[in-house]
């Protein structure tokens, strides 16, 4: 292995670095010292440089031929792609086949193939007819009659259906609401026949009645905001209307007339409570026997009341509200002391306008302090009104055992 030996420049030219006086031979040494101090600068090897080696080539001839595939493995893969090809080919056969069934399907739905709808009486009950085709249930196929004492129904369901301009807009749920709303009464009949001889009580019926009962723990009329603080007038709670009444009073007013009106005609005897305390976010119980007294009158509805209350509940939030309207307007008077016209004409003051109003005090009271959100609280408005229409005209009617005529 080669040794290296470094010799420091400061000190090599120290011992060179002339005396003196020194004379012309002198500075000739001293130049050839300086020639010198330049080599000894580099690297000393002790080791003599050696020649590289170089390898000879072995490989004579041309180059090899590249790899060929097996003949085994060209014909797997040939046979792979048209395998492939092939189901790529009925694929599309299939679906080109499935299209144009679809299309042809669909076809008849994407023009109206009736031309006039017509409200015929048959065999003592109102029947829509689609030219001559009677307008039949979607579910059970049977054909939706209607009591000859409900015209006012029949006639706005043949309005709905005169309105659609193609067989499709029937698939589509939002475009034939008060048919849906029917058959939902209708269906409610036919669960009550079918399970008539048996002990048990009818599946549709009682589902209603106990989806309706939890509304009753967190009602919309029964939930009030804090009190005015008189004393604080930055409090929301405190902020006044134009006739001087804050939020809180006017929940009061409106929960205290439908109360008042229901415990006094609908459930006399029991106590309805607000459900909310102002120190506490939970929904309080209504006292005992009040939920009992209400699910056995919502047991106690005809198929029409009953349809037409879950309609209204699940529109304004509100058991109480929904129970009104329904007594207010229905024909058999839902099972009130007091059922006849004469008498429910005079007090008939709670109507579609009075129950939206109910059941969006709140929302109305923020709106005229801060301002409507468009396509929010304008379509929730109307459509909210929609829905409890549609219920008036399911559970109204002429009275029991009267005609149009």
């Amino acid at each position: 292995m080669a040794h290296t030996t470094r010799i420091p420049l400061g000190a090599l030219l120290a011992s060179l670095r002339p005396a003196p006086h020194t004379t012309s031979s002198h500075v000739t040494a001293l130049t050839a010292c300086s020639l010198l101090s330049r080599r000894v600068t580099r690297t000393l090897h002790s080791q003599s440089a050696q020649p590289a080696k170089v390898v000879p080539l072995y490989g004579t001839g041309p180059p090899p031929e590249p790899p060929l595939p097996s003949a085994e493995y060209v014909d797997s893969r040939i046979a792979r792609r048209r395998k492939q090809a092939e189901l790529l080919k009925q694929a599309k056969e299939i679906r080109s086949a499935a299209s144009a069934k679809s299309g042809a399907q669909n076809k008849p739905l994407k023009r109206r193939f009736w031309q006039d709808v017509h409200v015929r009486e048959v065999n003592g009950a109102y029947e829509i007819h689609l030219d001559s085709r009677p307008l039949r249930r979607p579910n059970s196929k049977e054909i939706i009659r209607l009591p000859l004492s409900k015209p006012h129904l029949a006639h706005a369901l043949a309005l709905e259906w005169d309105q659609l301009v193609s067989a499709q807009d029937a698939t589509k749920q939002h475009l034939i609401p008060l048919t849906s709303l029917v058959c939902r009464a209708l269906d409610i009949a036919d669960d009550d026949a079918a399970h008539a001889s048996s002990e048990g009580a009818a599946r549709i019926r009682t589902a209603i009645a106990t989806t309706l009962l939890r509304y009753l723990d967190t009602d919309s009329l029964l939930c009030w905001a804090p009190a005015a603080d008189p004393h604080d007038a930055t409090n929301p709670a405190s902020a006044l209307n134009d006739q001087g009444k804050s939020l809180r009073d006017l929940q009061e007013e409106t929960a205290g007339a439908v109360v008042s009106f229901l415990t006094s005609r609908v459930w006399p005897g029991i106590t309805i409570v607000p459900v909310l305390d102002e120190s506490s976010i939970l929904p309080r119980a209504q006292e005992p026997g009040t939920r009992e007294v209400i699910q056995g009158w919502v047991l106690g509805l005809s198929s029409w009341e009953l349809a037409g209350l879950e309609r209204a509940v699940l529109a304004g939030k509100s058991l109480l509200g929904g129970a009104r309207l329904v007594v207010e307007w229905s024909e058999g008077g839902a099972g009130t002391r007091t059922t006849t016209r004469a008498g429910t004409e005079q007090q008939q003051r709670f109507g579609v306008e009075e129950a939206a109003r109910a059941a969006s005090l709140e929302v109305d009271w923020q709106i005229g302090r801060w301002g409507e959100v468009e396509d929010t609280h304008d379509v929730e408005k109307h459509d909210v009104r929609r829905q409890l229409g549609s219920m008036i005209l399911l559970v109204s009617g002429l009275g029991e055992g009267q005609s149009r005529r």
